[in-house]
């Protein structure tokens, strides 16, 4: 098991860095396609290209879910904890969450196919692209989805679920403010200041 985790680990370093990559260059062609917009609509001289509206909101579309493809593997969507730190309920909560990343990735998955093949029959109005392009983006999500669920469900079932929220989660710097404020008591502060223990004494 632990074979497969590296494996499966080794191949979704390569998958995220593979979608970082992507994602930039759709942050950078979808930046460069509004900022057209924007000039050509202010400049006469600038032919209006009716695309480059098109191809901003696909690029926009696959931007929103690959990021959240990205986002399951490092626990980077909202959280709201309802439970103390370290409580039965909080690490049930926690499983949950891993658990219900996989299911959507299973439903983008099942769901996503049909509706990127129904795709096939339609084109985009101004581009004449097909929408087969644009309506695969849920089922590609859905698959990232698996299998970054995959990893953070077979890390935890292996080393523990905070061994595994310590190797892949984005790291929290109030988690860890808090942690250090824990440490570090009202009391312990006065014993190891020894100039306000003299002079409480004086």
């Amino acid at each position: 098991m632990n074979r497969l985790l590296h494996g499966l680990a080794h191949l979704n370093r390569t998958l995220e860095r593979l979608l970082h990559v992507i994602l930039l260059a759709l942050v950078f062609g979808f930046t460069l396609l509004i900022i057209y917009q924007v000039i050509s609509r202010n400049l006469p001289f600038m032919p209006p290209l009716y695309w480059t509206e098109e191809f901003s909101r696909f690029a926009f579309q696959w931007m929103v879910m690959l990021g959240a493809a990205v986002g399951v593997l490092h626990a980077d969507h909202f959280v709201l904890e309802a439970f103390p730190r370290g409580s039965r309920a909080d690490l049930a909560t926690r499983v949950i969450r891993d658990l219900a990343c996989l299911a959507i990735g299973v439903i983008f998955v099942g769901y996503g196919q049909e509706f990127a093949v129904s795709g096939l029959r339609r084109n985009a109005t101004a581009s004449g692209l097909s929408m087969v392009f644009v309506y695969s983006a849920f089922a590609v999500s859905g698959l990232f989805m698996i299998l970054f669920s995959l990893q953070r469900l077979l890390h935890s079932a292996l080393h523990g679920l905070d061994e595994m929220e310590k190797a892949l989660n984005t790291p929290n710097d109030i988690e860890s403010l808090d942690v250090e404020e824990s440490d570090h008591s009202p009391i312990d502060t006065l014993d190891n200041n020894p100039t306000s223990t003299q002079r409480d004494r004086h």
